[in-house]
């Protein structure tokens, strides 16, 4: 292992992507904030947000662009479950000296459990749930809107312009949570037809805190989306119990507002967190730091090891 060694986590996800720096002892060096880095919605702009957050990690603890060369680095991007998208990342020139590139959900989950088995259903801007088990991964979900991230920030931003759209039909009634919604589109219901051509799960999911507030009101809209997102939830944790994962923790930007919302049933698998995916990828930077090569788990692309490992999982 090389003593001058800097150890760096990336935890980059749909709405912000997360930096955090320590020295090869672990003394905490820098902690930072850029924006979305979701690899499958642009790979340049993700690794532009991690570098421009390492940065500013370096700034913090009175380093520069010179220290780069010293960094071993964990990226766990959303969106690097995905075959081509992980591919392009991984054949990215970085100006690290070595880097390893593994989805947000598996940092999150190594986090979670100190590197003990276990499994998380991350609910932020998508959804996932994944656990790690006697070496083999499971992953339920988190294919990415409009096809699945069922019950995530992004989902339920959707789901309320969804219900905006048939309250002004006459489909529905009137709350509170959807006039505000339609305001914010000049009560023009074209306008939210407009917006969803282009529409990213960032800008769906800047609607999750306002359903969020107005459930806190009871508002009729408002809970009614709680309540199904937290039974998509329900779903993800209970696939990840019958694939053997009893010890399940619930992580995420909306994890602390949903957790309420689920069942009695998921709440007798969930455990709290022991750490965090920034956590989860400093852990994996230093099995990367501390061995000659990179060990198989984070050599071998993480879909191919899921479709390895977890074929059967269905049967």
């Amino acid at each position: 292992m090389n003593f001058d060694s800097l150890l760096l986590g990336v935890d980059g996800g749909g709405t912000r992507c997360r930096a955090r720096l320590r020295d090869i002892s672990g003394k905490l060096l820098g902690n930072a904030v850029a924006g979305p880095a979701n690899i499958r919605f642009g790979l340049e702009a993700s690794i532009n947000a991690a570098l421009e957050a390492t940065l500013r990690c370096l700034t913090q603890s009175g380093l520069s662009k010179k220290d780069l060369d010293r960094i071993v680095a964990c990226l766990a991007f959303a969106g690097a479950s995905e075959p081509s998208c992980l591919a392009a990342a991984q054949n990215y020139e970085y100006p690290f000296r070595r880097s390893i590139i593994t989805t947000d959900a598996h940092a999150a989950c190594i986090g979670a459990h100190g590197g003990r088995d276990g499994g998380v259903v991350v609910v932020g801007t998508g959804t996932v749930g994944w656990a790690e088990l006697e070496g083999r991964v499971h992953r339920i979900g988190g294919w990415g809107l409009p096809v699945s991230d069922e019950g995530s920030g992004a989902w339920l931003g959707m789901e309320a312009l969804r219900n905006v759209l048939l309250a002004h039909d006459c489909r529905r009634v009137w709350t509170p949570l959807l006039r505000r919604l339609f305001e914010k589109f000049q009560s023009d219901p074209h306008a939210i037809v407009r917006f969803v051509f282009n529409a990213t799960p960032r800008e769906y999911a800047s609607f999750a805190l306002l359903v969020i507030e107005h459930a806190a009101r009871q508002d009729v809209a408002a809970v009614e989306l709680l309540q199904r997102s937290a039974s998509h939830l329900d779903d993800l944790v209970m696939r990840l119990a019958q694939v053997g994962a009893d010890r399940i923790a619930l992580v995420g930007g909306l994890a602390a507002s949903i957790e309420e919302w689920l069942a009695p049933q998921s709440h007798r698998y969930l455990v709290s967190p022991v750490g965090d995916a920034l956590d989860g990828a400093l852990s994996l930077a230093r099995i990367a730091a501390e061995t000659p090569t990179v060990p198989d788990l984070l050599d071998k692309p993480m879909t191919k090891i899921i479709s390895d490992r977890n074929a059967e999982r269905c049967l």
